[in-house]
């Protein structure tokens, strides 16, 4: 629908913001961003994404003291169900309402987001993780650098820890936690190829060609899969981790690679971060629903006692998750407010975000 019109960024180097039009891509923000010695706090593991759709469902990159991407926003444009173009901006009395909005209020038509200095970032694989390395000490890892995952494909050993270290503290150690530092280049997943990720090794690159695990000119991910992600309270993390563990066999034949990020607190009302320092389980499956919902109804369950998030924008059964949000009912008041005849509804939104929420 909005393709046809030019992203048109537009520098406020006084402000240190950047406006661009709601579909462009990370891509597209990040070329236009490095023309002018610039950068974003962090990215997600796909620099293809639309800026709009990540911030609709609170997209994230890792990294303990990196928000998610829709905390960078600093204001928004949106055109709402009447044909009203709506714009507000931090501090704006229901600005927090409006980032993370499922789609439920209009459509983005332009973003402002914050900006900083460019940066470089050193990017190293560490292999042969114990699981009780990882149970023993996810904090430490996680602020291992700038940011962490941890890859995992359920088997013996935890697996690998990615880590991107900003290039001023370009330190790598040899060892982390008893994994050792890889002497060749590695995808996220066990066997792939991994000339689509982005470069590791020690090399040196700019924010935006470290950060997305995957390069900008290549083919995204895998491609036949499915997801899903949930977010924990990080305080309870290696708990959630290993009451997973516990029923892996159960699923893990089904998995490409689960991949455990930590993303920090926000004020954003549909955030999963919402109030909360988070641990991210992320899980690529292979491509059989049926299977699957089966694995992340188990998967709710051993998290239920977590209180654990879903990512909104991929696969989850459980349909009582609004409950989790402290600020849900003022989010269905904005959304009352803002399209009340339900032009920007669908199936998916009444069933798994409203669901068992729904007034009455």
């Amino acid at each position: 629908m909005l393709a046809g019109i030019p992203i048109a960024p537009v520098l406020n180097a006084e402000k240190s913001e950047v406006s661009i039009a709601g579909h462009a891509t990370y891509g597209e923000l990040a070329t236009y961003l490095t023309a002018h010695g610039l950068a974003v706090h962090n990215l997600a593991s796909l620099p293809h994404i639309s800026i709009a759709g990540a911030i609709a469902t609170a997209t994230h990159g890792s990294g303990r003291k990196n928000g998610n991407l829709a905390t960078s926003v600093a204001a928004l444009e949106f055109v709402t169900a009447d044909g009203t173009i709506v714009e507000t901006r931090r501090g704006d009395p229901e600005f927090e309402g409006m980032v993370v909005h499922l789609g439920a209020l209009g459509v983005v038509t332009r973003i402002t987001l914050d900006v900083e200095p460019e940066y470089r970032i050193v990017q190293n694989v560490y292999e042969g993780l114990s699981w009780d390395a990882l149970f023993e000490n996810l904090e430490e890892i996680m602020d291992g650098g700038y940011s962490v995952s941890v890859f995992t494909h359920w088997r013996n050993h935890a697996g690998q820890i990615w880590v991107k270290r900003k290039e001023l503290a370009v330190y790598s150690p040899e060892d982390m936690h008893g994994a050792r530092l890889a002497s060749v280049k590695r995808h996220p997943i066990s066997g792939v190829d991994p000339v689509n990720a982005t470069d590791q090794l020690g090399k040196s690159g700019l924010w935006c060609d470290r950060l997305p695990h995957f390069k900008m000119g290549f083919t995204p991910s895998n491609g036949d899969e499915i997801q899903s992600e949930f977010h924990i309270p990080f305080e309870f993390g290696s708990a959630a981790i290993k009451a997973v563990a516990a029923i892996s066999v159960r699923f893990a034949h089904l998995v490409q690679v689960t991949e455990f990020r930590a993303v920090a607190a926000d004020n954003l009302w549909l955030s999963p971060q919402f109030g909360q320092d988070t641990l991210s389980m992320h899980f690529t499956w292979i491509a059989d629903p049926t299977a699957v919902e089966a694995a992340v109804r188990e998967i709710e369950i051993a998290l239920e006692p977590f209180k654990a998030r879903p990512h909104w924008g991929k696969v989850f059964c459980n349909r009582d998750v609004a409950s989790y949000y402290p600020m849900f009912e003022r989010f269905r008041s904005l959304r009352e407010q803002l399209d009340p005849h339900r032009k920007f509804s669908n199936r998916w939104l009444e069933d798994a975000v409203f669901g068992k929420n729904q007034p009455g």
